[in-house]
Parts: C-alpha cells; structure tokens; sequence
C-alpha cells in the first residue's frame, strides 16, 4: 500500500549494534559512545543504539517513516527482540525488510499465523522480521538470523493527526518504554486452555514453551487478560546494565509545511533551532544535532489565521468515502462554577514517583491546594501498595485546613508498587456531597501493565465526577493517561519533573474548570454518514481539538449543524461540507478512519460488561479492520521473511534482548528489586535472564578467541 502526496513524513534511522566487535581508532566515533561491563577479568564493550528522525507535517497530517538497521558485528548468527515505543495514535500500516540484495513487503497477518510463519522461518535458518503491538502504544519487533555481515534493515510507515491542546498542535515522539508494575495475575490467562490452543495453531513440540502472559491468538475466545499481557522488560542501563549516557543517540529533523504562515515553533523538552524557508514553511532541528533516547520529544507549532471552528479532510477509493471533521470550541470567556465544589486529589506514592516526580506532584499540590475556593472542600489520596486519606472527611477549603494538606503532601515520598485500583476505590467509592461536584485530580506517571481493569473501574465509578489526568515524567504511559482522562470525562497534561515545575504547576492548577463544549451532537441532515468514531464525541475544554471520523456514500454538496452546549447554553454550528466522487490524494484518511474505529472498538473491549460472545464478536472487528487496512493490531502482525537461507546453524543462534535507557527523571526504584522487569517483583524475567546468559555466552566464546589480552576496544 502507497500513500499518495502525504509528503516525506518522519524517517526514523536506527542502527542496533548487538554482541562485542573490534573497531579501528580511525571509527572511534562512528558508533557515538560506548558501554562497557566486566565479565570475569575481561572489559566488554556493549554497541548502541542510535536513531535519525526526519519529519515532515502538512498542516495537522503527519506521516511518519521509521528505520530500524541491525547489524550483528559477531562471528555467528544471534536473534534479536527490540520493545520500542510509537505515538498512541498511530496508523501502523506499512513494514518492509531489507537484507543483502533482498527487499521483502511484509504482509498482516492474524498474529498467531504471523508467528508461525516467523517461527518456520526462523529455524530454517532464513532472516525474517515480526512487529508485534502490545499496547497502543508499545511494540516489539523480533529479528531473527541476524547474521554477521549482513544487516537487516526495517521500514515501518503509521500515520497519524495532530490535535490541539491548549490552542497549540502539538507532536509527542516517544523515544523509550519505561518500565510497568504489574500487580499480581494482571496479563496471566485463567485456565490453561489457551496454552493447549496455541501449540496446536503453532505446531509446537512438547520441549517448546509458550508464555501465556504473551502469547495473543486472533482464534481463542476473548479474554481480557489479552489486552494486559506485557512483554519481558529489557536490560537497562544505569539499572542493571553499567551507566551509560551517549549524547549522540538520536537526531530529528522536521519540515514544517502549515498551509497557512507558521507564528510559532518550539519544543518544551529539547532546544531546537529553526530555519523559515518561507512563512508557511520551515525546517526544524535539534540544537545540539543529536540527543539521548530517554525521554519523550514534544513539538508544539501555531498557524495564524485560523478563524474556523471546524475543518474538514476527506478521500474516495474503491473502499467508498471517508472523511475526518476537526471541532474546536468557540472562543468564549470561561464561566466560574456557582455550584459546590469536591476536590479530591489522588497522589501517585510508588517507588516510580521517587525523587523528581513526586517533588513536580508537590509542587503542583502546593498551587492547587492556594487556588481552592472558600466555599470548596478538599481531600488528599495518595497510594501505592494500598491507598490512605489524609483525612477520614472532606475539609472546608481554610487556610489552616489548606496548610495542613500542604504539609501532608510535603512528607509523602516514593515507594512500593502502583496498586491505581486501590487509589481509584478511595477516591471514587465515596458517595459525593449533596449539591456538590466532584473534580478529581490525578497525578501518575502511569506506569502499570494493567490499564484495562483501570479504565473500566473509572468508568463504572466516575459518575457525575470529572476527573483530570496529569502525568508526571519525562517518558510516561500517554495512552493509560489520555485514556483515563477521555473516561472521567476530563482532560489530560503532563509535567516534566526534570524542569522548573513551578511555573507548569500554577498554569495546571488554574486549567481546573468545566469544558467549554459539552453535549457535542451532529446533525448530519441529508448527508448519509455511517460507522462514525468516536461513537460518543467528548466535552471540550478551552484551546482543544476533536477529529470526528466516519464513512459516507455519495459525493456532494452538503449542509451540517454541530450542535452542543458552550458554558450551559445550547449552540450550533452549522457547516457546508464538499464531498469530492473522485480523490487522487489522502489516502492517509481512511487509514485514520480505520484507525480510530480500532481504538474506539478496543474502548469498547476494555469497559464494557456485554456477553462473552458478544466481546468475541467485537474482537473480531478488530481484526477484521487490521486485515482489511493492513494495521497492526493486538491481533494481527506483520511479517516478512527471505527467500535466502543466511543461518545454517539456526537452531544453536541465541536471542539477545537490545537493552534500554533508564528513563530520564525516573529512578532505580521504578525498575523493580531487580531492575529487570515490567512486573515490579524481585524475581528476573525468564526473558531477562536468558539475555544475560546469551550475552555472558557470546563474550565468553569471543574471549576465549581473544587469547590473554586484558581488554577489548570498541
């Protein structure tokens, strides 16, 4: 599949360099930095990872190229499993692999058959490649016979909108997964049965195994249990791989073309220096040329002369008609509640939180707590193995009640796992004060594995409450957070710990309000639209944007009305679309469409109490759509393999897990005991474990090629 005239879009570049190798001085710095470990008397030296980005928006469309080179610099074949994160909104709809003279398109595939083609073509010695989604947001791509002298290259292509978010479009690149608590039998299936399914679909022998905290088939009955299983956590630097900081990890670019002439073009996480080629059009780079992989990069743009409230895309194939309506709530001044408020703030105190993080959640406490109005009552929640008050009642909003709060929040500190479901009952199990509205604030990092059962206790409790998601940290968990606020029908920010926060926390405090928006209905008059998404529009605050996708049969000139409230009293807006019979471009819109009927299906999956069957039947949607559109989804993967055979010793080759950077801001104490794992215990992962023993392995039988010599040189 092609997209037609979307632009460059982002070029991701990376280069995985896996095992130990020798490099000449005149290379030195080819690689930009190295790791070293002691293994016995032997110095080894460990490659990395570096990554070039090259980006390219049109208006508030984005496509986005990312490149992932491995190269294996050993004298035999290993295999190799990447965890990597992409932005939570991502059309994942291309992958091509490169090896020798050899170009494979992947095909999508249900994920089990994906697997299997993979695993045949693994123990045949042939390269292959398998992109596997965990989470909106986390994949992991699996190489295998990753043969010296010959480098595998990776093309993936997503695509994706960029919405506004307080009257700015704004960008997040995400460049780590940070670790997750997984609380006990979170992402374990409940029989065994499973397990017997996917060795009979995967024609496994009885000495192989199969994690079923992993293993996801498109056959077996829905479970969710499928929508909470992680994948092992990599080693990670600073935390049980030696520190290791490379300022020349990464380099990204981006070309700016607006439509319309560009006011403003930063970044709150990175210096950039910008070059304007035109007033619609600039060139965009990072300052200092290249930076580390260990937080999230954030772009933020302004477009003048945007008076509308509503923009339209849309595009015609053979699939039929599919269009995308942006909506932005008009521009008015913000009324005060008259009504009663209960402000209920809930504390993330898990051992991710030590240090920085808690220090931005103190200092956000310390401004909410002053703006609270006289005529408020407040109560303060923190959590971590379990959740405690700082007081048995609600407290009228005094001074001296609001000093006393201060000086709570002032002594709490990090530690222990992220138990968010014990936060959520204490927060939420408590019947709201007559007359009253509940705003609930939440402050996370939002590391945990099992989003799905804290989406749907928000649901099933929230009420009539509103509540606010603010993440705290350099590389959070967005899609757990935006999710969590979309269902306290709130909204979602973050603060980075590692800045100055008191500026970013007066400013977060005071956003505490109503939506501008609410009610949002649209009246589609003789228009025929069908299967539109999200099936229920949100509330809007002040400076927010919503796309509203959906499909249409006939072309033509149509009149619409959004209809909604702005600050309680009703309003419309009435529109005229221009629907096209023919496109010759955009064909990014229907793989948007598709796109977000998957992420409101899968809404659906998380929060819904229907019938068994009833969720096999949704599931099914899903991959129906992953198939149809070429998607990766839980359920459908994408897979290429060599015609060439490049292993003739497959069978022996070992997987090596690519370590990971320890998250900016984000101390050891969010790694676990161990520091090795996504679940928080003190037991090493399986995974884990087996990569160390395989890089332990590998350096041993390098050493011993190496005679006496006391140490190797990158």
């Amino acid at each position: 599949m092609k997209l037609k005239k979307l632009g460059k879009g982002f070029h991701f570049s990376s280069l995985l360099l896996l095992g130990f190798m020798t490099m000449a001085h005149g290379d030195e710095n080819s690689l930009g930095g190295r790791v070293q470990a002691k293994i016995g008397n032997e110095t080894v030296q460990f490659p990395i990872l570096k990554t070039d980005i090259d980006a390219d928006i049109q208006g508030d469309l984005i496509t986005v190229t990312l490149k992932q080179e491995f190269a294996n610099p050993l004298d035999q074949a290993v295999h190799a499993e990447y965890l990597f994160p992409l932005n939570k909104d991502g059309a994942v709809f291309e992958m091509e692999m490169r090896v020798a003279d050899e170009v494979v398109r992947a095909q999508i595939k249900p994920v089990e058959q994906a697997k299997k083609t993979f695993e045949k073509a693994k123990s045949q010695g042939k390269s292959a490649t398998l992109l596997r989604q965990h989470r909106p947001n986390m994949f992991t791509q699996n190489i295998a016979n990753l043969t010296p002298g010959y480098p595998i290259t990776v093309t993936l292509k997503y695509v994706q909108t960029i919405n506004k978010v307080d009257g700015l479009y704004e960008l997040v690149v995400p460049l780590v997964v940070g670790p997750r608590y997984q609380p006990p039998g979170a992402g374990v299936a409940p029989t065994n049965e499973l397990q017997e399914t996917l060795d009979d679909e995967l024609s496994l022998s009885t000495n192989d195994t199969v994690d079923q905290q992993t293993e996801v088939s498109s056959q077996a009955t829905f479970g969710k249990w499928e929508l909470e299983a992680l994948p092992a956590y990599p080693p990670t630097h600073g935390v049980n791989l030696p520190e290791h900081i490379d300022p020349d990890r990464v380099s990204i670019q981006i070309s700016l073309n607006g439509g319309m002439p560009i006011t403003l073009a930063e970044s709150p996480t990175h210096t950039l220096v910008t070059d304007a080629r035109s007033e619609s059009s600039w060139k965009i780079k990072l300052a200092n040329g290249r930076i580390i992989d260990n937080q999230d990069f954030v772009f933020r743009y302004q477009l003048a002369g945007e008076k509308t409230q509503a923009g339209l895309l849309s595009y015609r194939d053979e699939r039929g008609g599919f269009l995308s309506l942006m909506l932005e709530p008009p521009k008015v001044p913000i009324e005060s509640e008259i009504s009663q408020r209960e402000m209920v703030f809930v504390l993330d105190s898990s051992g991710s939180m030590n240090g920085l993080p808690m220090d931005a959640s103190k200092a956000f406490m310390r401004k909410a707590l002053h703006n609270l109005r006289p005529t408020d009552t407040f109560r303060i929640v923190r959590f971590s193995d379990s959740a405690t008050e700082f007081s048995t009642h609600p407290l009228i909003a005094t001074a001296e009640n609001i000093q006393k709060g201060i000086h709570y929040t002032d002594q709490l500190r990090g530690s222990g796992g992220t138990e968010m479901s014990s936060g959520i009952r204490q927060a939420l199990d408590v019947p709201v004060p007559e007359n009253t509205i509940r705003l609930v604030t939440f402050l996370t990092d939002g590391y945990i594995g099992n989003e799905v059962t804290i989406l749907k206790m928000i649901r099933e409790r929230v009420g009539d409450a509103r509540l606010f998601a603010f993440g705290v940290g350099t590389a959070v968990n967005r899609y757990l957070l935006s999710e969590m606020g979309r269902m306290g029908r709130g909204f979602t920010r973050y603060m980075d710990p590692t800045e100055s926060v008191e500026e970013v926390a007066h400013e977060l405090a005071q956003r505490l309000q109503s939506p501008v928006l609410t009610d949002i209905e649209i009246d589609w008059g003789e228009l025929e639209v069908t299967e539109t998404y999200p099936r229920q529009i949100p509330d809007l605050f002040a400076g927010q944007t919503v796309r509203v996708q959906g499909r249409f049969a006939k072309a033509g000139n149509y009149n619409i009305k959004v209809n909604g409230h702005v600050n309680g009293r009703k309003a419309s807006l009435p529109l005229q679309l221009s629907l096209q019979a023919k496109s010759h471009e955009g064909e990014a819109i229907a793989l948007i469409w598709a796109r977000s009927a998957i992420k409101d299906t899968m809404r659906e999956l998380a929060t819904s109490s229907v019938s068994a069957s009833s969720l096999d039947s949704i599931k099914q949607k899903v991959i129906n759509l992953g198939l149809k559109f070429s998607l990766v989804t839980r359920w459908t993967a994408f897979v290429a393999v060599s015609e060439k055979i490049y292993n003739t010793d497959a069978e022996n080759s070992k997987t090596v897990s690519v370590p990971l950077q320890k998250v900016k801001g984000v101390s050891k104490l969010a790694y676990g005991q161990s520091g090795s794992q996504f679940s928080g215990g003190s037991t090493p992962e399986p995974g884990f474990i087996a990569s160390l023993l395989v890089i332990m392995l590998l350096s041993g039988l390098f050493i011993s090629r190496r005679g006496n010599r006391n140490h190797l040189s990158l």
